[in-house]
C-alpha cells in the first residue's frame, strides 16, 4: 500500500475543514428571508381599548381572531396624538425623539440621535438603507403625521382630507396605492376616531358608529391586498396612539392610555389575546422584526416576538 505523506493528510484535512467552514460561513452570512414581503399598517388616531369588546368592528374582530392581539398596549405620556406616533415609528419614548406634545411637528427636545435625514432613526428609515428598492409610504387624514413619517425614506405619501363622514378619500388611496404599487411596508392612518370623540365624546353612540364605519373601510383595504395578490404575504398591523375619556384625551386615565394592537397574516401565530407587557415604542422593533432589521442601539423598544411563529 503506497503511504500518504502525513504533511499532504494534514493539508487536505485542513482543506476539508475550510471548505465546510466556509460554505457554513456563507449561510450565516446569507440575510433570512422576510417574515412577509408586505405589511399593512393600519392606525385609529384616538380609538380606545375600552371600546373594542362593544364595537361593532367585524373585520378588526376577524383578524384578532385569526392572529394575535393586545388590548392593553399603553401610550405615552401626554396620552396625544403626535408623541404616541412618533413613538411608535421611532422605538423610544419622548424623552429620546423629542417630541413631547401633541402637535409636535419638529422635537422639543434635542433628538438623542440623527440619521442621515436629519430625524430620529425610525422604521421608515430603517427598511429604506436595508433595502434601497423597497416601496414604502403613508397616507393619513392628520396632517401633522407628515411631520413623524420621515418622508425622505418613504417613495409616496399623501395628506387626504377627512370630512368626518365616510373617510372614503383616504381608503380610496389607500386601495389605488395598494393594487398600483403593492407596498413593501404601507401606513394608512385614519384621524376621524379622535374627531368624534371630540365632538360627540368617547363611548357614546357616535363614536361607535365612527368605528362601524372605520371597520367598514378597513374591510375595503383587505379586500384591496386580496385583489393585487399580496395578502397571503403580508401582515396587517391594526393600531391607535391614545384613547379618550368625554370629549378629551391627554390624562392618565385607562381609557385614554390604553391602546389595542392587533396584528395578522403570514407567520403570525394565531394566538389570540398575549399576556406580555406592550407600549408604543414596542410597535417599531415587531415590524423590524418582520423585516430582519437590526435596531438602533438607542431604541428602547422590545419586539414582541411571541406573536411571530
Amino acid at each position: 500500500m503506497k503511504k500518504v505523506n502525513p504533511t499532504i493528510g494534514v493539508l487536505l484535512l485542513f482543506c476539508l475543514f475550510s471548505i465546510t467552514g466556509c460554505g457554513s460561513g456563507a449561510r450565516k452570512d446569507e440575510k433570512p428571508a422576510w417574515k412577509a414581503q408586505h405589511v399593512v399598517f393600519i392606525g385609529l388616531d384616538g380609538w380606545g381599548s375600552y371600546s373594542v369588546e362593544k364595537a361593532d368592528m367585524p373585520h378588526v374582530k376577524q383578524l384578532m381572531k385569526e392572529g394575535s392581539y393586545t388590548l392593553q398596549k399603553r401610550a405615552v405620556l401626554p396620552s396625544s396624538s403626535a408623541v404616541n406616533w412618533a413613538s411608535m415609528f421611532m422605538g423610544a419614548g419622548p424623552e429620546l425623539h423629542g417630541y413631547t406634545t401633541w402637535g409636535s411637528k419638529t422635537p422639543d427636545l434635542p433628538s438623542r440621535e440623527l440619521n442621515r435625514n436629519g430625524m430620529f432613526p425610525n422604521i421608515f428609515n430603517m427598511l429604506r438603507e436595508e433595502d434601497p428598492d423597497a416601496e414604502i409610504g403613508a397616507i393619513y387624514e392628520w396632517g401633522g403625521i407628515k411631520y413623524l413619517v420621515d418622508t425622505l425614506s418613504l417613495d409616496y405619501y399623501r395628506h387626504t382630507p377627512n370630512d368626518n363622514k365616510l373617510n372614503t378619500a383616504l381608503t380610496e388611496a389607500a386601495v389605488e396605492y395598494i393594487k398600483e404599487k403593492k407596498p413593501t411596508l404601507a401606513a394608512f392612518i385614519y384621524d376621524s376616531p379622535d374627531d368624534t370623540g371630540h365632538g360627540d365624546g368617547h363611548d357614546t353612540p357616535g363614536y361607535y358608529a365612527k368605528l362601524k364605519e372605520l371597520d367598514h373601510q378597513i374591510g375595503e383595504i383587505i379586500e384591496a391586498m386580496k385583489e393585487s395578490g399580496i395578502y397571503n404575504n403580508s401582515i396587517i398591523i391594526v393600531t391607535s396612539d391614545h384613547g379618550g375619556i368625554d370629549k378629551g384625551h391627554g390624562g392618565m386615565t385607562m381609557m385614554e392610555m390604553e391602546t389595542p394592537f392587533i396584528i395578522a397574516g403570514k407567520a403570525v401565530h394565531q394566538g389570540g389575546l398575549f399576556p406580555e407587557s406592550m407600549m408604543q415604542f414596542d410597535v417599531a422593533p415587531t415590524i423590524a422584526d418582520i423585516f430582519h432589521l437590526s435596531p438602533p442601539q438607542v431604541w428602547i423598544g422590545r419586539s414582541m416576538k411571541q406573536v411571530f411563529n
